[in-house]
C-alpha cells in the first residue's frame, strides 16, 4: 500500500481552452485516450478501439462549426468536451429528431464530457456546458441542445456501490431527459465484445441565459 499522500489538486492551476474544427487537431490523440480511460467505468464500460476513436474525433475536427473544451493541468489534457452541429453528425443521431419533427439544423449536439477522477468536483464540468452552449448560441442559428446517455438497469448488478449518476447535474443544468427519443448503438463491452446500446437523449432551449 502507497504511504504517499493523495495529491491535491488546485483548480485555480486548470487552464480551460475553447477551440474549434482543425484547431484541435495536435490533441486528438490525447482526447481519444481520454475517452478510453473514463469511458472504461461504469455505466459505459468501453472497451476502447483507438481506430474508432481516431475515426470518431476526425468527424468533429472536420466540422468548422464544432467546439472542444480542453481542460490542461500544466501541458497535460486532464479533461475535454465536444460537441458539434447535428446536422454535422450520422444518420444514428438525428433519427430521434427526424422521428418528432425536429429540424436537426436547429440543433447543437454535445458529444461526451471526460475528466480524469482526481479533478472531479472542481467545477469543471460546469465549465464544460458553460463554454459549450455560449459556443452553440454564438453560432445563432441553433435553438435546442442536445446529448444523450447510456440506458443502464437500475438492479445491474455491475453498478458500483453507492453509484451517483450525473442526472440531477444535468437536470439542474435545465436539461430534460426526453423519453422515446431513443438511439442505439453498438461498442465493445468489456468482457463481451461488441454488443448494442440503448442511449436516450436530453435536451434543452438555448435561447437566454437561462433558458430551461
Amino acid at each position: 500500500m502507497s504511504t504517499h499522500p493523495a495529491r491535491t489538486i488546485d483548480a485555480r492551476a486548470i487552464d480551460i481552452q475553447r477551440r474549434s474544427g482543425a484547431d484541435v487537431r495536435d490533441h486528438l490523440e490525447a482526447v481519444a485516450a481520454l475517452r478510453i480511460a473514463v469511458f472504461r467505468d461504469w455505466p459505459y464500460l468501453y472497451d476502447g478501439d483507438a481506430a474508432y476513436e481516431r475515426e470518431y474525433l476526425d468527424a468533429y475536427a472536420s466540422s468548422p462549426d464544432s467546439v472542444f473544451v480542453l481542460a490542461f493541468d500544466g501541458d497535460a489534457v486532464i479533461g475535454a468536451s465536444t460537441g458539434l452541429p447535428l446536422a454535422d453528425d450520422t444518420a444514428e443521431f438525428r433519427a430521434p429528431f427526424d422521428a418528432r419533427g425536429i429540424d436537426v439544423d436547429r440543433v447543437f449536439y454535445f458529444g461526451e464530457s471526460v475528466l480524469l477522477p482526481a479533478y472531479r468536483g472542481q467545477g469543471i464540468g460546469h465549465a464544460f456546458f458553460d463554454h459549450r452552449e455560449a459556443h452553440a448560441r454564438a453560432l445563432g442559428r441553433f435553438d435546442l441542445a442536445a446529448f444523450c446517455a447510456v440506458d443502464r438497469d437500475d438492479g445491474d448488478p455491475r453498478r458500483p456501490p453507492g453509484h451517483r449518476g450525473n442526472e440531477a447535474f444535468w437536470t439542474r443544468r435545465g436539461y430534460a431527459r426526453q423519453p422515446g427519443m431513443t438511439m442505439h448503438l453498438h461498442w465493445n463491452e468489456i468482457d463481451r465484445g461488441e454488443i448494442g446500446h440503448d442511449l436516450t437523449f436530453w435536451t434543452r432551449a438555448l435561447a437566454g441565459e437561462n433558458a430551461a
